[in-house]
């Protein structure tokens, strides 16, 4: 396969790829959009290579873009050379990144996964936020993390800020989707400490008992945990708050607990 010039903005490939910025095509195609030669860089890393590559004919040659290049046609993917409009337009900035790739999505199911792989995982109920997940899953990775348990109606972890947010580990944690009902019969499997956070804890989130692995149970900041999953939960903990707030951000206080639970 060779490099692919496109100059017009009603190019079927370059119509599949801004759809991607919807979450039902996202979900129909199991594909979705990052945007930065870094982030494509750090899925290379992890093996992983775009299924389209995109580029600009003004970009730097750099090296890395070769890598990318190279890449991508070796692994059978489009490489497009397209001008400035069409990034605008892909990215949907004034001033887009350079070069943005289209990858597959990679999504696991609980029976995909083996609780003692790890010595701590995180597991989030309905999180809406992207720029929470985002974070989530690159502390997650930082901190060595198993992956990242979505529960019900969760944002999605594949949107264009999601990935932004992670900054490229995305390509690193395993992401992991189910319903309450499929999480509360998976129950069993976590013979470790299943950890929820509540302000009437008596355990210190610096001190608790945690025994590994560790499934650490985050929910919402307006609601928390629903009581069907926080009743799942053998540990409870809190994290004390000596000021004015009566709540910590969502990816904070998971970061938090990740570092806490992994003795980091």
């Amino acid at each position: 396969m060779t490099i692919k010039p496109i100059t017009s903005l009603t190019n079927q490939t370059v119509k599949d790829i801004r759809a991607l910025h919807m979450r039902k095509e996202r979900e129909a195609t199991g594909r979705f959009l990052a945007e930065g030669l870094k982030i494509i860089i750090d899925a290379l890393d992890q093996g992983i290579a775009p299924v389209i590559l995109v580029y600009g004919k003004d970009a730097d040659h750099h090296p890395l873009l070769k890598r990318a290049i190279d890449a991508t046609l070796a692994a059978k993917g489009e490489v497009l050379e397209v001008t400035h409009e069409i990034l605008e337009k892909i990215s949907r900035k004034d001033n887009p990144q350079m070069v943005v790739a289209v990858f597959a999505q990679r999504v696991k199911r609980l029976e995909d996964i083996d609780p003692d792989s790890h010595e701590v995982w995180v597991a989030l109920e309905q999180v809406r936020d992207p720029g929470n997940l985002g974070t989530i899953i690159r502390t997650a990775d930082a901190a060595g993390a198993g992956g990242v348990i979505l529960i019900g109606d969760c944002v999605d972890p594949f949107s264009v800020e999601t990935v932004r947010a992670t900054m490229g580990s995305v390509f690193a944690v395993a992401v992991v989707r189910c319903t309450r009902d499929e999480f509360l019969a998976d129950r069993g499997r976590w013979t470790g400490s299943v950890v929820g956070t509540l302000l009437t804890a008596t355990h210190d989130h610096r001190s608790a008992p945690y025994r590994r692995p560790t499934l650490i149970v985050m929910g919402t900041e307006q609601s928390g945990l629903t009581p069907e999953i926080a009743d799942t939960c053998d540990l409870n903990v809190k994290i004390p708050m000596r000021g004015r707030a009566d709540s910590l951000n969502l990816s904070v206080a998971t970061g938090i607990m990740i570092y806490a639970a992994s003795g980091l």
